[in-house]
């Protein structure tokens, strides 16, 4: 008796490895930018509902089945009064018989080897673009801070997060 609603998820591995990406200089100057290889990383785990605007995110130190299986409850919390059709790629831990999905989500695998069906692989690019673009973070701690910024200015932002996301394949027919 619940409205169902078609969501997509993915995890994005964030980490303090900082590669130099392109930036604007004025003519004949050359910009700075840091460069750094520090192996820290963390997992974004995101759900989207472009229909809705809404979406939820954790993020946690590794992605696993029982990190998804964590993630997941919160999902079930924060769309409680949604039936929830989650498309989510092939990963290992989507799939194993040992994850603990709730009753009201079902998940979908999308086809192996096609992240550009998933439209949170899009999320990830604008927090690329955004908030992480030329920055050497000094600790782990900074980095999280960060991501906690940019997910919270998406999430309160439901126009940008459809426009990122809303993929037609993702709507019911009415």
């Amino acid at each position: 008796n619940r409205p169902v609603i078609v969501m997509a998820q993915d995890e994005g591995l964030f980490g303090r490895i900082c590669n130099a990406r392109r930036a604007w200089a004025p003519p004949d100057s050359r910009p700075k930018a840091p460069r750094q290889i520090v192996r820290e990383f963390l997992y974004v785990f995101a759900a989207i509902c472009p229909a809705l605007g809404r979406m939820t995110s954790i993020i946690l130190p590794y992605a696993n089945t029982e990190t998804m299986s964590i993630f997941l409850r919160q999902v079930s919390l924060d769309f409680k009064v949604y039936f929830m059709i989650i498309v989510v790629d092939q990963a290992s831990w989507h799939l194993s018989k040992n994850l603990d999905v709730p009753e009201n989500i079902r998940l979908v695998p999308q086809p192996s080897h096609s992240p550009e069906l998933n439209p949170v692989e899009h999320l990830w690019e604008e927090m690329r673009e955004k908030y992480l673009h030329n920055i050497a973070f000094k600790s782990i701690d900074k980095l999280e801070d960060t991501l906690c910024s940019a997910l919270n200015d998406i999430s309160n932002d439901p126009e940008r997060l459809k426009s990122v996301t809303n993929f037609p394949y993702l709507k019911l027919p009415v």
